[in-house]
């Protein structure tokens, strides 16, 4: 579905929309993998590795060096807009710039797929837009504004606009942020469902080690800016590596934190 080749990336070089950066100020190097449909591929790694720059370069809202190939063409040569209907990026702010409801706001995520901003949108438009908002539990607050909403509502609401964009890839930076525990299991086999039952490909960043294991279906470990280690989430998840890239022994953390439960 999406194969990496050999990405770089770095915030300083060319101008941003070349498709070029001159590799002075790379964060992430020589980057290669592919995910399939229907596959969850997490990326792991401690703060600083250069998980979110990969996502961005992905999504092509930073400039790179390598290819990103979807479905055999490269993906540089896809129009803004055309690209919009192919990859969709949740980053990890929940900034608001403005106040919209949260139905105006979801509905923002059928903008490349309709003649014009919040309006004229098509039964099939509305008919998604009302599905994403029924399924991530949101109908309830479907006419609040959201500058009034939680941080969690906040979340929530800004996934269901990522979803309502009907990518074929989604990428996802620390989707759990802000939720609490029992929404963060509910949103994560959501859309381990979802991306199995439609197809898509999800490839999502995470700090959460135990639900990285429990959502996951691959991954990849990255230290420096490099891979260290990629597999399957089981492969990944050894404690040898583990004890490399984090420099403590995540196993034994674990299981001492257990006995801490009664």
């Amino acid at each position: 579905m999406i194969q990496v080749d050999n990405l770089c990336a770095g915030y300083g070089g060319a101008a941003r929309g070349s498709g070029i950066a001159n590799g002075s100020d790379d964060v992430i190097r020589n980057i290669s993998f592919k995910a399939n449909r229907g596959e969850s591929l997490c990326v792991l790694g401690p703060n600083g590795c250069g998980k979110s720059t990969l996502l961005k370069a992905i999504a092509r809202l930073i400039d790179y060096r390598g290819t990103v190939t979807l479905e055999g063409r490269d993906a540089a040569s896809f129009p803004r807009r055309e690209l919009a209907k192919r990859i969709a990026l949740l980053g990890q702010s929940t900034q608001v710039f403005f106040s919209y409801s949260v139905y105006e706001t979801v509905s923002m995520g059928r903008y490349a797929w309709s003649e014009g901003f919040l309006k004229n949108l098509s039964a099939e438009d509305e008919a998604i837009v009302e599905k994403i908002i029924k399924e991530l539990d949101i109908d309830d607050i479907r006419d609040r504004m959201i500058d009034e909403l939680s941080g969690g509502q906040l979340q929530r609401v800004f996934l269901a606009k990522t979803l309502a964009q009907t990518p074929e890839v989604i990428l996802l930076d620390e989707p759990t942020n802000h939720l609490d525990l029992k929404y963060q299991i509910e949103l994560l086999e959501f859309l381990k469902s979802w991306v199995r039952e439609n197809n898509k490909t999800l490839i999502g960043v995470f700090h959460d080690l135990n639900l990285a294991r429990r959502f996951g279906d691959t991954a990849i470990m990255m230290q420096n800016g490099v891979i260290a280690a990629a597999g399957t989430i089981e492969e990944t998840l050894n404690s040898e590596t583990l004890q490399t890239v984090y420099g403590i022994d995540i196993r034994a953390f674990m299981q001492e934190s257990l006995t801490q439960w009664r």
